[in-house]
């Protein structure tokens, strides 16, 4: 069973490289999906879970399915608040993992993963986890507020969900590993960046990386602080004026 597992991950891993597409492209992608998503927020990501997110991940076109044995492989970028309540550059990942199940076919899927509190964070910034094991994982909840799903935040350190065909709901990916994606940071910044370094805000947001992170910020408004920062409207000091001299009579 093992085996059939391996070369079937394989089997996506392979599928996935006929589409691929550059880092750039797959930021750009991200952004849509972001973008697309909470247009929409009667069905999108509740503002209480996203305003309160410490990372935001996206993995557009997610190729997932499977004949017995379940399978999902993808790559995608991710964001972190920085100390100053800012979005962190993007830090490319990819993932694999699997779960048993009776499921036939491939399809592909967006999947945006929202991190919850510092633990989930720091598994993160680690540049290499498991979702399942180094974390709890589980759907999370969809619409415009939460209220209906109070216990969101003792349930899991990260929360999932993910678009197929129109429909956006909450889904697991219990048993994916994620980890950064070397050869795509070389791309996208010119040098391999360590994930912690890009995650915790060190280096700048590369122009390519731009529509990604203002899809995020777009998408937390209420506490993200990485807008430029208010003009001062306190009036500026007046200067007396000098008297006019006269000029001497004639």
């Amino acid at each position: 069973m093992k085996r059939f597992f391996s070369i079937f991950v394989l089997v996506l891993i392979a599928a996935h490289m006929v589409w691929a597409e550059s880092e750039a492209e797959r930021i750009e992608s991200a952004a849509i999906v972001m973008n697309e998503i909470m247009s929409t927020p009667d069905k999108g990501i509740p503002e209480e879970i996203l305003n309160s997110a410490q990372c935001v991940a996206v993995v557009p076109s997610m190729l997932k399915g499977g004949f017995i044995v379940g399978g999902a492989h993808g790559k995608g970028v991710a964001t972190c608040r920085t100390e100053n309540g800012s979005w962190s550059a993007p830090a490319p990942f990819a993932m694999s993992g699997g779960s048993v199940g009776l499921q036939i076919g491939v399809q592909g899927v967006d999947l945006i993963m929202v991190i919850t509190n510092e633990r989930g964070m720091q598994n993160l910034l680690s540049s290499k986890f498991k979702l399942g094991a180094d974390v709890s994982v589980a759907a999370g909840p969809v619409g415009r507020h939460a209220e209906g799903a109070t216990d969101w935040k003792l349930r899991a350190e990260v929360l999932t969900y993910s678009r197929a065909r129109g429909l956006f709901a909450g889904v697991s990916v219990n048993g994916a590993v994620i980890g950064q994606d070397k050869d795509a940071t070389r791309e996208l910044f010119g040098r391999l960046v360590p994930f912690r370094t890009i995650l915790t805000g060190a280096v700048a947001t590369p122009t390519a990386g731009e529509p990604f992170i203002n899809s995020v910020r777009k998408a937390t408004p209420k506490k993200d602080s990485g807008q430029a920062a208010p003009k001062d409207s306190t009036p500026p000091a007046q200067v007396p004026e000098k008297p006019a001299q006269k000029s001497p009579g004639i």
